[in-house]
């Protein structure tokens, strides 16, 4: 493994167009278009081609094309997660989704951070900050979570909500940026899906 490699994985400012990263990038591009052009295809064959791109896959999770990732190799799916049409996940650093979580259309998990000062940013480098989605969590359609964000287990997150801090378990958050609007769970009062969770 190369320097800039090590240095993307350990979360350190790197360059992502080196040979290594783009021909790790071209096999992800080949695994996507794969997968997204097998939508008729029997699941067990989609299921083998997001096994050869996804790092960690539990049973039965379901990904509707299209999708699109950076890599592939540094995201964990938990076991019964649903990703619906549209997912972007940029793991640039590791994306770990919990058991049984629900992501709505349109979601974006970002990984990547760039750089601030012009100079920098023009000479391409950026860092990824890992991102972690708990067990359960139901992300709405068209929610952004941002570098560096973790979703405790149980939360919902309601639709075009842009996630830039940390979520606790069990909660409800909504807007941009996204705030907790009140606690879910035993005791907590009951609600329907109409609260923007998409």
């Amino acid at each position: 493994m190369g320097e800039n490699k090590q240095r993307m994985l350990a979360g350190e400012w790197y360059l992502p167009d080196d040979d290594e990263l783009l021909a790790d990038t071209e096999r992800r591009a080949a695994l996507c278009a794969a997968y997204n052009a097998a939508e008729t295809a029997p699941a067990d064959e989609r299921r083998k081609i997001l096994e050869q791109l996804i790092g960690e896959l539990g049973e039965d999770v379901r990904i509707r094309p299209p999708f699109r990732c950076d890599y592939g190799s540094y995201i964990t799916i938990g076991a019964g997660t649903f990703i619906n049409f549209g997912a972007v996940l940029l793991d640039a650093a590791p994306i770990t989704i919990g058991r049984y979580a629900q992501i709505g259309p349109n979601v974006q998990l970002l990984t990547p951070a760039h750089e601030l000062d012009a100079e920098r940013r023009r000479a391409g480098w950026e860092k990824g900050l890992p991102i972690t989605i708990g067990d359960n969590v139901w992300l709405g359609g068209g929610v952004i979570v941002c570098p560096g964000v973790t979703i405790g287990s149980d939360t919902v997150v309601g639709a075009g909500a842009v996630v830039t801090k940390d979520l606790p378990a069990g909660v409800l958050a909504v807007g941009n940026p996204a705030r907790v609007v009140r606690e879910l769970g035993p005791g907590a009062p009951a609600g329907d899906a109409r609260t923007g969770a998409g």
